[in-house]
């Protein structure tokens, strides 16, 4: 615990009302974590926008909308920090301002275009590339959401041991085992029908769809009341999959759900047979953690950092439809799917956003010291 208080500043655009995804929902529960971990400091989180965010701001903490149409980022927020400097500023989801005032701590989520570089448009790999690299170059220091994210870091941009520090997401309380009644519903306003396989994440081709479908495919084919689920929203490059998915022998068993609102997100785990993560690459995987602690069965890839957050998963080669295919069917069997059940629910339990919040505070706390230490040098 630092010995004053601090003002520590929180890159707070990622957090507005919207489709949330993986990186805007870490922001989102990270920052009220941050605010109920440390009250003895006090916040200001910059929004690109004036509008309203959702989360109810405790006492110590005040909102800082910074409007401006380009740029945003290097040119308004470097502003922003230069005439109202605080002690640390955080930056959750995005990169470090290029002309910021004072020290910075970043999260970088994952590397995973440098292992799959033909999933992202070249553009994004651009800016990928050059933002990550500036950014752990500026920070004073960098927050690692897995063990992987860490070693790729050190890899890749030789960033110094000890200037990273790894911690996990957490699981939110709202992901437990529904009622029955609720999975029925859920069911009902999707038009699926039990069993089904299912998958939450950007529809793109990082995430492995084409062959989870052709893993389906072949499943499908003994089993005629199986169906396959896909939520969420349309990412880049998504031309492929849903090739892949017109053309299967099974489509009409195969359902492209959309963007699932968060509030339908524990029924349909919940209403899951089996929930399954085939990416080719992840920093975390925070959805199977969800589905576990609503007591699904997944079936993963090996790679990336799934084989180090996904715990008693059932980890298949990303690459080979017919493991795909054996792990899924596999979680299928009764008494397969009761032993993958009980052990990701105690699985899932270790991961607690009040934790990360500690840890995180700590680690701004850290930064605000180095901070200090520079300028009286």
């Amino acid at each position: 615990m630092t010995d004053r208080t601090l003002w520590i500043g929180i890159d707070a655009s990622r957090i507005l009302p919207g489709r949330l995804t993986g990186t805007e929902r870490y922001s989102l529960r990270i920052t009220e974590a941050l605010l109920a971990a440390g009250p003895a400091h006090r916040y200001r989180l910059y929004l690109n926008r004036q509008q309203a965010i959702p989360i109810t701001l405790p006492p110590h903490a005040e909102l800082c909308p910074i409007p401006f149409p380009r740029l945003w980022t290097h040119a308004r927020l470097s502003l922003e920090l230069w005439q109202r400097p605080v002690d640390v500023l955080f930056v959750p989801a995005h990169v470090v301002p290029l002309f910021a005032r004072g020290p910075v701590v970043v999260t970088i989520h994952d590397l995973g275009y440098r292992y799959e570089p033909e999933a992202h448009p070249w553009q994004s790999r651009l800016y990928l590339e050059w933002s990550t690299r500036w950014s752990v170059r500026r920070a004073a220091r960098v927050i690692a959401i897995s063990e992987t994210t860490r070693d790729d870091l050190r890899r890749f941009y030789g960033v110094p041991e000890g200037k990273v520090r790894v911690i996990p997401h957490g699981v939110d309380p709202q992901f437990a085992p529904q009622p029955l009644e609720a999975q029925r519903k859920i069911r009902e306003r999707y038009s699926l029908h039990a069993p089904f396989v299912l998958y939450l994440g950007t529809i793109q081709p990082r995430k492995n769809l084409v062959r989870l479908v052709r893993a389906f495919e072949r499943l499908a084919d003994c089993r005629p009341d199986l169906e396959l689920a896909l939520g969420g929203k349309r990412g880049w490059l998504a031309e492929p999959i849903e090739r892949a998915i017109t053309s299967s022998r099974h489509r009409e068993r195969i359902h492209l759900l959309g963007y699932v609102p968060e509030e339908d997100l524990p029924a349909l785990y919940s209403a899951a047979t089996v929930f399954a993560l085939p990416s080719l690459y992840e920093g975390f995987g925070l959805p199977v953690l969800e589905a576990m602690a609503c007591g699904t069965p997944v079936v993963a890839s090996n790679r990336g950092a799934l084989p180090e957050i996904a715990g008693p998963a059932l980890l298949v080669d990303p690459l080979d439809v017919d493991a795909l295919a054996e792990g899924l069917r596999q979680a299928l069997q009764p008494d397969v799917r009761r032993r993958l059940v009980a052990a990701g629910l105690e699985h899932a339990r270790r991961f607690r956003w009040e934790v990360a919040g500690r840890a995180t505070l700590g680690v701004l706390e850290e930064a605000a010291r180095s901070g200090r230490r520079r300028s009286r040098a």
